[in-house]
């Protein structure tokens, strides 16, 4: 865990490789992904626009390394560089994006075409075809029970788009999951090359 919901941010971490999910805590202690920081981004935004504490959970998802960099040195870093300043504040509106089209994705898209897209933000953060993922997991970042994903991936699988199994996911056919996926992945991924100049969402 990197951020705890409501505890002061003491350092903000850009990824090298491997990705965090932003979670939001419900009072029952269920969780739902509502973003996702691969290398393209930073974790700890909540230091950049002023505040000195998340309302959601960061935690690691795929293993990597990440630059870690303490509160109050980001802080002076901001302060000295209008540069990395006004790019961190791109990346934080191209994160909005992808925070606001997850939620309209959760509540009107089919959960096959929900899977594709995440499993699509995951082989772009990955940068390789396989990468470690459990059912539960994915079901737990989807926010349903695990059959509709056991369905979901079976037939990923017989169309050849993925191959999984003992915790590993392999994408086999990038082009057939774009196609299987919403909208949403696409709009996204369109908002993060229009801000940042990065093919990621």
């Amino acid at each position: 865990m990197l951020l705890a919901p409501d505890q002061p941010i003491t350092a903000v971490y850009f990824p090298e490789s491997g990705w965090s999910s932003m979670l939001a805590m419900l009072a029952d202690g269920r969780s739902a992904e509502v973003g996702v920081v691969g290398s393209e981004g930073m974790v700890g935004l909540p230091l950049l626009l002023g505040s000195n504490s998340s309302h959601v959970e960061a935690m690691v998802q795929a293993a990597g390394t990440m630059l870690r960099l303490h509160a109050g040195a980001f802080r002076r870093a901001l302060e000295e560089s209008a540069a990395l300043r006004t790019l961190l504040l791109r990346y934080t509106l191209a994160f909005q994006q992808q925070v606001t089209q997850t939620a309209a994705c959760n509540g009107h898209h089919a959960l096959d075409q929900r899977l594709a897209r995440w499993l699509l933000m995951a082989h772009d953060r990955a940068e390789d075809d396989e990468f470690p993922m459990t059912q539960e997991f994915l079901a737990m970042m989807l926010c349903v029970h695990r059959p509709g994903v056991t369905v979901a991936a079976r037939l990923f699988q017989q169309a050849g788009l993925i191959r999984y199994g003992h915790g590993q996911m392999k994408v086999t056919d990038r082009e057939g999951l774009e196609a299987a996926a919403c909208e949403c992945y696409g709009t996204v991924r369109r908002q993060f090359e229009q801000l940042l100049g990065s093919a990621r969402g």
